[in-house]
């Protein structure tokens, strides 16, 4: 009965090392299905995922390495799912995770480890047979496995997946402003490209200036990628009819539990409850990813955020620091006020 396993061999820093063992795996009735190579310190780690002939033992795979100069650092039994390369694995991973909140799971997927729990215990940056890696929301998540130890690589795999499962996407709501007009608070996405660039033309200098600390008329297109898909972090958007009026933005800092917030409000739509509104729903998506503060720089003249802020009843906090003024908002604290009506959407409906 033919078997399917997953190896990790060293092999000498040489011209046909890997040849050479995949000849002598061919020699046994051996069937190479799979092969990718993992940068450790120091050199490579060669990982095949090999299908095996009648009575060939998993001690005979270890013996084929041996035999070219190589040292199998690790073998397990594989199935079809190995096959798949690593980007694509830690995609669906990823993908399931979001849907179903499992990220142990997603984990122990991407890592191919034997378990993956919470750990009370501190994190590590020195891989072996168990790694532990915090969560931006403090969470310390224990990785552990046999067969072979985890890599460097590995870790940062699994940093990434616990960095992008850590900021859920922001819930489509309806909103009213003061005045009465009808909103729509949303996701950004890549195409609302053109549409966020039309925003900022109709922005005055002064607005501009408030939010991006530089004069500018306009953003350069290169920049709007980054403020719709902000690799750390996410966007919403406001929009009323076919127009985009506001934009919100929330970044996660180099401490887990603070992001950086932001809000563009077009002129025509400021005092009149829209950034409220926006506020209130970063901090919303701010507490469901476990942040525990909220950082806002404003020019020292100005306190329409700390405002803002009151109204969504956030409190806050402001020190300065480089010629700014830094606002500390807590969303974790008080009740938050609503003063524009909203209502979360299905998007299953």
């Amino acid at each position: 009965m033919n078997s399917t396993w997953r190896l990790r061999v060293e092999l000498a820093d040489s011209p046909g090392a890997l040849a050479r063992v995949t000849i002598r795996l061919a020699d046994a009735d051996c069937n190479v299905l799979a092969l990718s190579v993992i940068p450790v310190p120091g050199g490579v780690l060669d990982e095949l995922v090999v299908q095996t002939g009648p009575g060939v033992l998993p001690a005979d795979l270890v013996a084929a390495v041996r035999s070219e100069g190589g040292r199998c650092v690790g073998i397990t039994p594989a199935n079809l799912r190995d096959l798949v390369d690593s980007p694509t694995a830690a995609l669906r991973a990823a993908a399931n995770a979001m849907q179903d909140g499992n990220v142990t799971d997603a984990l122990r997927k991407v890592l191919a480890a034997d378990s993956v729990v919470v750990s009370p215990d501190e994190p590590t940056d020195e891989p072996g047979h168990h790694i532990r890696m915090t969560a931006p929301d403090g969470t310390v998540v224990e990785a552990r496995r046999g067969w072979s130890p985890f890599t460097q690589v590995e870790l940062a795999r699994g940093k990434a997946l616990l960095d992008l499962l850590s900021v859920p996407p922001p819930r489509i709501r309806a909103a009213m402003s003061d005045d009465g007009m009808a909103l729509v608070l949303r996701p950004g996405l890549p195409s609302d490209e053109n549409a966020v660039a039309d925003l900022h033309t109709r922005c005055s200098l002064r607005t501009m200036f408030s939010r991006y600390h530089a004069g500018m008329r306009s953003v350069p297109r290169r920049w709007l990628h980054r403020l719709l898909s902000p690799p750390r972090g996410s966007t919403i958007l406001v929009q009323c009819a076919d127009r985009v009026i506001a934009l919100g933005q929330l970044i996660r800092m180099s401490t887990p539990e603070c992001a950086e917030v932001s809000l563009l409000v077009e002129d025509a739509w400021q005092h009149r409850g829209v950034g409220t509104a926006l506020l209130s729903a970063l901090a919303d998506t701010a507490r469901a990813a476990g942040y525990r503060e909220l950082v806002a720089w404003c020019l020292p003249s100005e306190d329409g955020l700390r405002r803002t802020a009151e109204r969504a009843g956030l409190p806050s906090s402001v020190r300065r620091e480089d010629g700014l003024l830094r606002v500390t908002l807590h969303p974790h604290a008080g009740t938050i006020q609503r003063p524009i009506a909203t209502l979360s959407l299905d998007n299953s409906r």
